[in-house]
């Protein structure tokens, strides 16, 4: 089973529906018990950095992500979810995220129309397992006023370029995050989720 994390922001609803097509149980859920016995973690969200923080903290969810991500269970973020993995955001100020992903969020330049939404394209190397099955350029659903930016070089990255190239998607060992929606993304946001509930089936 999938915990899909609820601290009040994101897609649940979505995120949960769109793994239940692609045969994986999933549950939305605030409880951090729920979390820690999950077989696998969603962290979906948009939103505020600092405010989700926050969520997190009050919901006492964020030491059950850490418990996740020493476990080696499998986690995907998605759009917040993925920015919170970073070290810190520069969104409102300075905040700092789980720090798991070295590096920091970077509001867009603001020569670019902000946020930048709707359909882009999504450039990999086949090194990325969420990418299997899924040609190099396949487009792919934003909502996003910021960007990550980081120089992990352990960090398995597919890039999107929009004024400038940011990592769209990363991979490291059981951890997967996409700055993008797969749950809006249709055919092949359907496939990365598919890609993500066949690593989970792996690792049991």
């Amino acid at each position: 089973m999938i915990a899909v994390v609820d601290y009040g922001r994101g897609n649940l609803g979505s995120v949960e529906k769109a793994f239940t097509r692609v045969g994986m149980p999933a549950v939305v859920t605030q409880d951090p018990a729920v979390v820690d016995r999950a077989e696998a973690v969603v962290l979906p969200g948009d939103g505020a950095f600092h405010d989700a923080m926050g969520n997190l903290q009050a919901l006492g969810l964020i030491a059950s992500l850490r418990a996740c991500f020493d476990s080696a269970r499998p986690f995907l973020g998605i759009c917040l979810g993925y920015q919170l993995l970073f070290t810190e955001s520069e969104e409102f100020g300075q905040g700092k995220g789980l720090d798991v992903i070295p590096g920091a969020v970077r509001r867009f330049p603001g020569t670019l129309k902000v946020p930048h939404m709707g359909w882009n394209q999504v450039e990999h190397r086949g090194d990325l397992r969420l990418f299997d099955g899924i040609p190099s350029g396949a487009h792919f659903y934003f909502v996003h006023s910021y960007y990550p930016e980081t120089a992990d070089d352990s960090l398995r990255v597919a890039s999107c370029t929009y004024g400038l190239t940011f990592p769209a998607a990363v991979g490291r060992g059981p951890l997967f995050a996409t700055q993008f929606h797969p749950e809006k993304s249709q055919r092949w946001g359907i496939r990365l989720l598919e890609n993500f509930a066949a690593f989970v089936r792996e690792r049991r």
